[in-house]
């Protein structure tokens, strides 16, 4: 059953009894949902967790502004506060991994570990700029030579599926998203981190994993998975379930 968080606008959705000591947070387009195998099994050896809407997914309204995991680690930290009678594991997929590492730098005090799962904490190496035919829109747009709408058909075609699917306020926080780039965070980061990887992830690939962890001061666990991609939460819950439980340890 959804609970109502924070100011009343943040939803999850609670897993076993006493005080919760994991939470989960889920990537862009996705929602807590993503999690329940994994808190499930965790429930059944009494560790209690709640897997969170983000704002603008699932039963969560859409934030107040636009911004990225920095503006959505301070919608989420009051919510986080008032869970944490100890200091809380934060298992953060894709999206919602960046918000893990903002909250893990910026509110130590909240945060006991990380487990991290196919999360775009740093620009892609070698990543092409969008195509000089849509960039010419753009520009055109800004200028007022093209409409909205022809603009919008641009966006259609050239842009990322998030992107497409994505409108007003919500594709407005993607954008930030994906300008946003953590190399601060990780600097500062002072709590143990672990990463779950998917061998097979393409939308973030291992070797992102690999740059992120050659940042950080301790360094981390990282855990490759053969056979899985991206959804780790949904494809390898058991795998996530044994990092969380050593990071509990």
């Amino acid at each position: 059953m959804l609970r109502a968080y924070g100011d009343g606008n943040l939803f999850g959705e609670p897993y076993g009894e006493g005080p919760v000591r994991v939470v989960w947070l889920h990537g862009w387009g996705r929602r807590g949902q993503d999690f329940a195998a994994a808190a499930s099994e965790l429930a059944e050896s009494g560790v209690a967790s709640v897997a969170l809407d983000l704002p603008g997914f699932g039963s969560s309204p859409l934030p107040g502004a636009a911004g990225g995991a920095r503006l959505y680690a301070q919608l989420l930290a009051p919510a986080l506060s008032q869970l944490a009678e100890q200091p809380l594991v934060l298992v953060g997929h894709s999206f919602g991994g960046r918000i893990a590492v903002v909250l893990g730098a910026d509110h130590p005090e909240l945060v006991r570990a990380l487990v991290l799962t196919g999360s775009p904490l740093l620009r892609r190496q070698g990543a092409s700029r969008s195509p000089w035919r849509y960039r010419s829109v753009r520009w055109l747009h800004a200028h007022g030579v093209v409409s909205e709408r022809q603009m919008e058909a641009a966006r259609q075609r050239y842009g990322s599926a998030d992107y497409r699917n994505a409108s007003g306020l919500l594709r407005d926080v993607l954008v930030a998203s994906v300008n946003e780039s953590y190399e601060d965070e990780l600097a500062r980061l002072r709590v143990p981190v672990t990463m779950v990887w998917g061998e097979g992830d393409v939308d973030v690939p291992v070797d992102v994993a690999t740059r992120v962890g050659a940042m950080l001061k301790d360094p981390p666990t990282l855990r490759v998975l053969k056979g899985i991609g991206h959804l780790v939460p949904v494809e390898a819950p058991a795998d996530l379930v044994a990092s969380v439980r050593e990071a509990l340890a």
